[in-house]
């Protein structure tokens, strides 16, 4: 605990606290006021929910929270709030009141914030932390993937689809460590090596240097399948502790010319057709995808290179929408055969693998007329005529069960009006009451 005096106005103030700054330069002093609970602080990158009452060294009132009726929030250490805070509120536990006596280079300066804060004040907060949660690190934030930062690394870039990265890692579920290794591979190759897309997800969030944990849901973790590879059930948590040690980012298309981009357009395509070979569909769409993404919107080629470009292009649409087969997903199949057939009309593959995919979709008419198509332009394809035959079995089958369907439904119509019928002939006088908005009336039935 340390004391000092302030001099105010022409008069000196005594405030106490404890030194928490870093530099111990006395720049942001804590008193706590009551006790919080339980042993876990806030980290780097949380969002912490507060309530808070600022105030001159004098008194003055200059903001409020509570005055507000709503709780602020931020998150811890990325700058959102002055350095006063995200040093302070780091030190406190839930429930937790103290107050920050803050110097003015860790609070607004030689500026201020006029009209309120006059220049070179030292600021007095007292805090209330009702709740801190980690960072949602996910593209819908779903709460699938969670980070809380235990080091803060360093520089600004992250690692992008196809970087080197070097890490540390150490796999969680609930109190056994089922997987602890340094690792050396490319983002995009972890499923080869038992990591499940969450770790490459997270990986994709992380700075050089930084040290997090990771609270990794099924649907990012190895899923209803589980792992029999660590001994992992069906529908488990995940928690990953990864130190992202070195990287260095893959290319982004911006970066490349066009010939580099058809280069590793062509490297990429072989390692996407090697994890297809594997049975390591949804890497292999990883590589198929990158070729797209890099040469979709290339202008700048022209002749042969611009052949190739198209060439590389069509391959890359018509591998993705095998892996889309094999995964299951039919609407990323489709679309990857509608984009192959805007590159050639006719191609084969992809009229076939269209019609697959709208058969796994029941949309039977439509998938036998590109089998249709197919066994029209290729005669030979024995595999399109019996993929007729069967969307024809198909068509057949749902035509008998609506005319099944219909057929019960006007019986129960025909049924429900002869009831009606008898009803109202044994009604006196061949008189109903009907109900109007008006009240009751008697009407003759018609």
């Amino acid at each position: 605990m340390t004391a000092e005096e302030v001099v105010n106005e022409g008069h000196t103030i005594a405030i106490e606290g404890e030194d928490i700054t870093p530099k111990k330069d006395g720049g942001v002093l804590k008193l706590v006021k009551k006790e919080g609970a339980g042993a876990e602080f806030p980290m780097t990158g949380d969002k912490v929910f507060v309530h808070y009452v600022g105030t001159l060294l004098d008194g003055t009132p200059f903001d409020s929270s509570r005055d507000r009726g709503e709780k602020f929030s931020f998150e811890l250490g990325k700058g959102q709030v002055i350095k006063a805070w995200d040093i302070g509120v780091a030190t406190m536990k839930i429930g937790e009141i103290c107050q920050l006596i803050c110097k003015p280079e860790y609070a607004y300066g030689a500026a201020g914030s006029p009209p309120k804060i006059p220049p070179n004040a030292t600021l007095v907060f007292q805090v209330e932390l009702f709740e801190f949660r980690g960072e949602d690190i996910t593209e819908d934030e779903d709460g699938g993937i969670i980070r809380r930062i235990i080091t803060k690394g360093e520089g600004y870039t992250k690692p992008n689809e196809g970087a080197s990265v070097e890490v540390c890692l150490e796999g969680r579920h609930e109190d056994r460590v089922f997987d602890e290794r340094e690792l050396k591979f490319e983002v995009g190759d972890g499923e080869s090596l038992g990591l499940p897309s969450g770790v490459e997800k997270a990986l994709q969030s992380m700075e050089q240097g930084e040290e997090a944990l990771f609270t990794i849901k099924p649907k990012y973790g190895f899923g209803t399948a589980g792992s029999e590879q660590f001994n992992i059930p069906p529908g488990a948590t995940l928690q990953y502790k990864i130190t992202l040690k070195a990287f260095e980012k893959a290319k982004e298309s911006w970066e490349m010319n066009s010939i580099e981009k058809l280069e590793q357009s062509a490297f990429v395509k072989e390692k996407g057709t090697q994890y297809f070979k594997e049975g390591k569909y949804k890497q292999a769409a990883v590589q198929y995808k990158r070729i797209v993404s890099w040469l979709e919107h290339e202008s700048s080629l022209q002749g042969e290179e611009e052949e190739k470009a198209k060439a590389l292009r069509l391959a890359a649409h018509l591998n993705l929408a095998m892996c889309y087969l094999k995964l299951q997903d039919p609407n990323l199949a489709l679309e990857n055969c509608d984009s192959a057939l805007e590159l050639n009309a006719n191609n084969e593959k992809a009229l076939f693998r269209r019609g697959e995919a709208l058969v796994f979709m029941k949309e039977f008419d439509r998938a036998r007329a590109d089998f249709q198509h197919v066994a029209q332009l290729y005669p030979a394809n024995k595999a399109a005529k019996s993929q007729i035959l069967l969307c024809q079995k198909h068509i057949k089958e749902q035509h008998e069960k609506d005319k099944r369907l219909y057929a019960n439904m006007f019986q129960k119509f025909a049924e429900r009006d002869a009831k009606k019928e008898a009803e109202q002939e044994k009604k006196p006088n061949g008189r109903v009451m009907e109900i109007d908005e008006n009240g009751a009336q008697e009407q003759t039935a018609a």
